[in-house]
């Protein structure tokens, strides 16, 4: 009888001395739940949570070597600090105790201030600016560089003593390691301006201090053909660097500042088809990351000769992803959309838009929620009903499911998804099909009855128990007038006009008739707008213009997605004209008026996309006696997806825990 197959990510492998359960690795993240640059409690709470979770190796991010590469909010681990090892320890056994070798990244962002205001002045190998700063940075002389190099040793040794199987060097993602390495930004004239030099003395001043523990080097093929470290750069670096003095092993990435961290329009892991020439380059372990979601993707690059595939954002979505995804269950992985909402934003932590239970510190198991109760607590007992299948009312059925509640689920839209699904039509947005697909997929092997195309009224709903209301919001419409007609009374020729919601559904078969697309943004700089922007120009449109009251285009956007979308967008026919509101359609276009000092224009277009608030529908029911109606998600306030799925399983709960009381 032939043995079972066994896939290649599920099979050990030895780093360092230390043996691996399978060759998936968290790689470098963290979630800010640190305080005065120490670790909390819900800090070594998450990374237990996660290693429980059959990572084989989990590297925690955020841990600066000096002071000058801290942030005023102080949420980065400060790890030249003797005193904060207590704390760091208790992070290093939560990830021990779950099973998975714990290695601490260490890096000192030099000329990089995260966007964010700084005590010290920006650092640098030279002064050369870097395209997200404002200034250029400091020139370090050669006794600063050497003392970079003691900050690196006496913080890996800190991290070591505090229970750290060993270190990672982050000489990636455009900060002060890679600045060295780079020869566009290393100009020195000094034994430093030799791009391996900083670098090389670092690895062997942590030798020195920490012994055979496992030093791991992280380096990013940067964008650009102009950056200094682009693959072919790497693969003559990285030998040179092995040969010099010996590290444990390489885990490479891609990107810098607000592109490391790819949005939904990264559909494939970037380094995928580079595996093979960096295994021919490098002779120790080869650790490939970024954009590796799926069994198929992560076979792919072992086939190619990476030993181990790394990940972030899809254990924050999910911290069983590994072992999941190892015993082939990958059909029941939560998926990280890559929509770098609450991941991205620390608030005061990191979060994650579609895992309701990664909550900030002061409520770690959940994030928080209230859903609105319309009526009395009710006292029937007997199935649910859920009406809407978008993302709030799939997340309330599952959970209602796995308590073995009995819930039925009604949508009069054709397709489960709601919002959600309207936001995947859009260009580049199709992340947020994936979690769409999951909740449909779940509730399908949960065995709960999905009804769409259905409408109900009271009489229809009086058999159940319960009743929840996730029928999301509508988008309202853009009172524009007609030049030649008033609203109510339309005239042959007049501009055609669309909202948001239309245009997403049919922009395929508009575009090619109307070809000059004019949208009306309603100033919030918001997905809505923009997608309709991508959507037309994806569809070929010859122009597109945005308009909008507000003072700039897609400043509702996180700088990881409006960086991305910026570098989507160089050299598309896309016009944006700010402070600025359409006042009148005609025939063959817009008026427009300047919100700031009222001079008027006119743009040509053929057909005028207006973004409109979006507004709460729930539908008039007459609830039965003793029976209790919620609301959660955009029924109750149009927000986020993050809102949508937390309210979904915190009134599944509520529910719950009535029934058994």
């Amino acid at each position: 009888m032939t043995a079972p197959h066994t896939p290649a990510l599920a099979t050990p492998f030895t780093l360092g001395g230390h043996t691996l359960r399978n060759r998936l690795v968290a790689t470098a993240h963290a979630t800010a739940a640190v305080a005065d640059g120490a670790p909390t409690e819900a800090d070594a709470a998450y990374w237990r949570r996660l290693a429980q979770g059959g990572a084989s190796m989990v590297i925690t991010g955020g841990t600066a070597v000096a002071p000058e590469s801290t942030l005023p909010q102080r949420y980065l681990t400060e790890a030249w600090r003797p005193e904060i090892k207590e704390a760091v320890r208790r992070r290093a056994e939560a990830i021990i105790e779950g099973g998975a070798v714990a290695i601490a990244q260490l890096v000192h962002l030099g000329r990089e201030t995260l966007g964010a205001g700084t005590y010290y002045a920006p650092v640098s190998a030279a002064a050369v600016r870097s395209p997200r700063e404002a200034s250029a940075p400091h020139a370090l002389s050669t006794e600063e560089v050497r003392r970079v190099v003691d900050a690196f040793r006496v913080s890996a040794g800190n991290s070591v003593q505090a229970g750290f199987h060993g270190v990672e060097l982050h000489a990636g993602h455009g900060y002060l390691l890679a600045q060295f390495l780079s020869r566009v930004n290393n100009t020195r004239d000094d034994e430093y301006g030799d791009p391996i030099a900083l670098l090389a003395q670092v690895i062997d001043a942590i030798r020195t201090e920490i012994g055979e523990h496992p030093i791991g080097v992280r380096v990013s093929m940067e964008p650009g053909a102009d950056s200094g470290l682009g693959l072919d750069d790497l693969v003559e670096l990285l030998p040179r660097l092995s040969a010099a003095v010996p590290f444990t092993y390489v885990n490479v990435t891609t990107g810098v500042r607000n592109t490391y961290v790819p949005g939904m329009a990264t559909t494939r892991p970037p380094l995928l088809e580079s595996v093979a020439r960096l295994r021919a380059a490098v002779g120790v372990p080869l650790l490939v990351s970024q954009g590796f979601r799926s069994a198929v993707d992560i076979e792919r690059a072992l086939g190619s000769g990476a030993d181990l595939v790394g990940s972030a954002r899809p254990f924050m979505a999910d911290p069983d992803f590994a072992r999941k995804v190892v015993a082939g269950d990958e059909r029941s992985v939560r998926p990280c959309t890559g929509c770098n909402e609450g991941c991205r934003t620390f608030e005061p932590t990191g979060s994650c838009s579609v895992n309701p239970a990664l909550g900030p510190p002061e409520s770690a198991t959940r994030r928080p929620a209230v859903p609105l109760l319309l009526t009395r607590p009710g006292s029937r007992r007997g199935p649910v009903a859920v009406l809407g299948a978008g993302p709030a009312g799939m997340e309330c059925a599952m959970t209602l499911a796995r308590g073995g509640a009995e819930v039925v689920v009604h949508d009069p839209a054709r397709e489960p998804g709601g919002q959600a699904r309207l936001a995947a039509l859009g260009a580049h947005r199709t992340g947020w099909q994936k979690i769409v697909d999951h909740q449909r997929d779940q509730l399908a092997d949960l065995g709960v009855r999905v009804l769409l195309g259905t409408t109900l009224t009271s009489a229809d709903l009086a058999g159940y128990s319960r009743i929840v209301l996730a029928t999301g919001a509508r988008e309202a419409p853009v009172p524009v007038p007609g030049e030649l007609r008033t609203l109510s009374l339309p005239v042959p020729g007049e501009l055609r006009t669309l909202s948001s919601t239309d245009f997403l559904h049919r922009h395929a078969d508009v575009v090619p008739q109307a070809p000059r697309v004019a949208v009306l943004d309603d100033g919030f700089g918001w997905w809505q707008g923009i997608s309709a922007a991508e959507s037309a120009l994806a569809a070929g449109a010859r122009e597109v213009t945005v308009i909008t009251p507000g003072n700039g285009f897609a400043t509702g956007l996180s700088p990881e997605n409006r960086t991305q979308l910026m570098n989507r967008l160089t050299g598309a026919p896309l016009r944006v004209v700010p402070l600025t509101a359409v006042t009148a359609t005609t025939p063959d276009g817009v008026r427009l008026r300047n919100v700031m000092d009222g001079h008027e224009s006119r743009l040509a277009a053929d057909v005028l996309v207006t973004v409109g608030e979006r507004l709460p529908y729930r539908p008039d029911i007459t609830p039965a006696d003793g029976q209790s109606v919620h609301a959660v998600g955009d029924c109750v306030v149009p927000r986020r997806i993050a809102h949508a799925i937390a309210e979904g399983r915190a009134v599944a709960e509520e529910l719950a825990a009535a029934v058994s009381a």
